[in-house]
């Protein structure tokens, strides 16, 4: 098994590496949650690649800036660098298919932001890259944050605008959902009815903007789990026995056979 950690170039970001000796084929950037005030990887960073390289899948765990260096974009910059230095490096990574990215709770924003405002002008220039090189074929979104507006995770985009008193005009801009349009990727995603930390609506309200706009999507709405499922098995629970839901550990296949079937 190889596993290197490499320095991208961009802000404080790097790509943690997981792959094993001669695989080729898909690649998926995995961005683990942690409000934007901390990053997850213990939980929704190492297992989560793993997992998704024990189905043959090559995985790469971003580390992005957080707290008062998310502001401004930052993470949706060093995310778009980092899938960008994936495509860049093909031949050496050994990645001969599509390249994804999965995000958890705030990663899920992250990654959400990467399917629907990757085309932004001020992302390809401050993440110096060609354009289109930041979009993902797909992405997976797990329990995501997703809008500023309505039923808001408040202390994520706190930390991702700067400030603790934004305006509506701030939130809208970094509201996954009210950037859907035909330039989006598909994306399968994937919440708790009963989350008590990031309220089900917000992957209820992405989804109805990729329904609107007919962009590719599938949905699953678990019925009773508490927030940060990450794997949602014996793997991932670290004690708590309330991450261990059978019924939802399915989504890893189930986003897998997804994206294949695409």
């Amino acid at each position: 098994m190889k596993f290197e950690t490499i320095n991208i170039g961009v802000g404080k970001a790097q790509i943690t590496v997981y792959d094993s000796d001669g695989l080729k084929g898909d690649a998926m950037l995995v961005i683990p949650g942690g409000g934007y005030s901390s990053v997850c990887s213990d939980r929704e960073g190492e297992p989560i690649a793993l997992s998704y390289l024990s189905k043959g899948i090559k995985s790469f765990v971003l580390n992005y800036s957080v707290s008062a260096d998310a502001k401004d974009h930052q993470p949706l910059i060093e995310a778009s660098a980092a899938i960008a230095y994936l495509k860049t490096n093909r031949e050496n990574l050994g990645i001969t298919g599509k390249i994804y990215a999965v995000g958890f709770s705030a990663g899920g924003h992250l990654a959400a932001s990467l399917a629907t405002m990757w085309h932004r002008d001020e992302v390809v220039k401050r993440a110096k890259i060609n354009y289109g090189d930041n979009r993902p074929d797909a992405v997976v979104l797990c329990y995501p944050v997703i809008s500023g507006v309505l039923n808001p995770h408040k202390e994520s985009f706190y930390n991702i605008i700067g400030t603790r008193e934004p305006t509506i005009e701030q939130l809208s801009y970094y509201s996954a959902e009210k950037h859907v349009d035909k330039r989006s990727v598909p994306a399968f995603i994937m919440h708790t009815a009963n989350d008590s930390v990031v309220p089900v609506e917000n992957s209820l309200y992405i989804a109805e903007a990729y329904s609107e706009n007919k962009i590719p999507f599938e949905l699953h709405i678990y019925p009773d789990a508490p927030h940060g499922l990450a794997l949602a098995n014996e793997i991932t629970k670290q004690g708590n026995e309330d991450w261990v839901r059978p019924q939802a550990a399915r989504w890893v296949d189930d986003s897998i056979y997804f994206l294949k079937h695409l």
